[in-house]
């Protein structure tokens, strides 16, 4: 016997939306950057832009009303979805339980070594519309993990979006962080009338194609980030001068160190690419490596 198709079970106007969040009793928290996402073609574009397919797993996280976990069973084979708030969790399985290929975790993703709940050694995806606050940090928590996914699609706060995106010479700490990891590119903006409140800023979808490899063994990507933290503490000094601060070398030996990898030593951090710092960390002075 076929199961109903997910999308059915859901409201389908803004109003709707509106009348089962009042009879929830939830509240989005301003706090966390939370709203609640209404508009279907928005999560058909999010879902189509990730590339989801009839043999994925999924894990999504915080799936909250439903309305994008909807979508992803049309699309996915499986989905695992982690939701902290338990009302909302309550909500999810009375909605999406009796479906062999949805299963639902309790929890915070941000404390879950998200690898572990997937059987090893499988691919799979993320995707979600992250809270504002939790956006950035459920990112390097994704790319961090010893088993990380595939591809990342997920929706956030444009500014982040942008910072995780960005080129030379508007690189920060988190776009090198992230890009040491992945690929990445904004798929299309969204605007804050599709939420429930509508946001005081603009969204985002942002795909991460994640490395198969990063670009420095695990060996050196303790000292690859001690150098770019080192780089952007300072980041309107020229960089010579933040990494012999910030490193307690002198400045002369940074500067050698700089041009052995074909860098001037006056540019600033954020001009700087992920592979220049990577050929920066490959070539680190005896001081810095002992």
């Amino acid at each position: 016997m076929s199961l109903p198709d997910p999308v059915v079970r859901l409201p389908t106007s803004r109003r709707g939306w509106a009348a089962l969040i009042r009879e929830l009793g939830v509240r989005p928290a301003k706090s966390l950057g939370q709203n609640f996402l209404f508009e279907r073609g928005v999560v058909q574009r999010m879902v189509k832009q990730a590339g989801v397919g009839p043999h994925d797993l999924v894990l999504e996280i915080g799936p909250g009303l439903g309305i994008l976990t909807s979508e992803l069973l049309r699309a996915a084979q499986r989905i695992v979805a982690i939701e902290l708030d338990p009302t909302l969790a309550a909500h999810l399985l009375r909605t999406f339980g009796d479906d062999p290929r949805f299963a639902l975790i309790e929890g915070d993703a941000l404390r879950l070594d998200l690898g572990a709940l997937l059987p090893p050694g499988e691919l799979y995806m993320v995707v979600a519309n992250l809270p504002y606050s939790a956006g950035a940090a459920m990112v390097r928590h994704l790319l961090e993990t010893p088993h990380p996914p595939r591809r990342i699609a997920v929706m956030l706060q444009l500014e982040v979006a942008e910072r995780l995106t960005a080129a030379p010479p508007h690189m920060s700490v988190l776009g090198v962080a992230v890009q040491f990891y992945a690929e990445t590119r904004i798929a299309f903006q969204v605007a804050p009338s599709v939420f429930i409140p509508p946001p005081s800023v603009e969204s985002a979808v942002v795909i991460l194609d994640v490395r198969a490899q990063p670009l420095l063994p695990p060996e050196q990507r303790s000292l690859f980030f001690r150098i770019v933290n080192a780089g952007f503490r300072q980041k309107r000094k020229q960089v010579a001068n933040s990494l012999a601060a910030e490193l307690g070398l002198p400045k002369a030996e940074v500067s050698a160190w700089l041009r052995d990898v074909n860098i001037d030593p006056m540019r600033r951090a954020q001009t700087l690419s992920v592979a220049e710092w990577a050929a920066l960390t490959r070539a680190a002075p005896d001081a810095l490596v002992s």
